[in-house]
């Protein structure tokens, strides 16, 4: 229960349970802590195979994400931004970062996380590329970079998108 608390306070990742305890209060702890699913020994691969699509089918991003930064107009699947005096483009890395960011919106996201989902697990330790992007992304979103309302640090902890 604590691993799957840890992971809720970081991660929206599909969690599923796999376990020998049949009692149904260990489900519904499991379920209320924030697991996705509950599956008991013993089980088919073809089972588990077909909870995981489910698991990735209710937590796949929405590809019609539209978000507004004040005046201006974010379309995740096209990757377009509109509503601006002039044209404003994003890198295909600043895309990445800013993606996760506002489809979290109001949700901590934490360094480690953005980094292992934008660059990969061997980036862990390079947190100056997030000070670097969310830096660019603040010159060209919000209104006041330097007093960022969109895009949010959390000091040592990692970014946050408020709406």
């Amino acid at each position: 229960m604590e691993v799957i608390g840890g992971l809720r306070g970081w991660t929206a990742a599909p969690i599923i349970v796999l376990s020998g305890r049949a009692d149904s209060r260990d489900k519904i702890d499991a379920l209320d802590a924030g697991a996705d699913d509950y599956v008991t020994k013993p089980f088919s691969i073809g089972e588990l195979l077909a909870r995981l699509r489910a698991a990735e089918r209710r937590n796949a991003p929405t590809d019609d994400a539209q978000v507004m930064l004040g005046p201006l107009t974010v379309d995740l699947s096209t990757r377009q931004i509109t509503g601006g005096e002039d044209s404003i483009k994003l890198t295909p890395t600043e895309w990445k970062v800013l993606d996760i960011l506002l489809r979290n919106p109001g949700k901590l996201i934490s360094q480690r996380q953005l980094l292992t989902e934008v660059w990969g697990p061997s980036y862990v330790r390079e947190t100056h590329y997030l000070r670097l992007y969310l830096a660019r992304l603040r010159r060209k979103l919000e209104p006041d970079p330097s007093r960022p309302r969109y895009l949010l640090t959390e000091p040592g902890m990692g970014y946050r998108f408020s709406p």
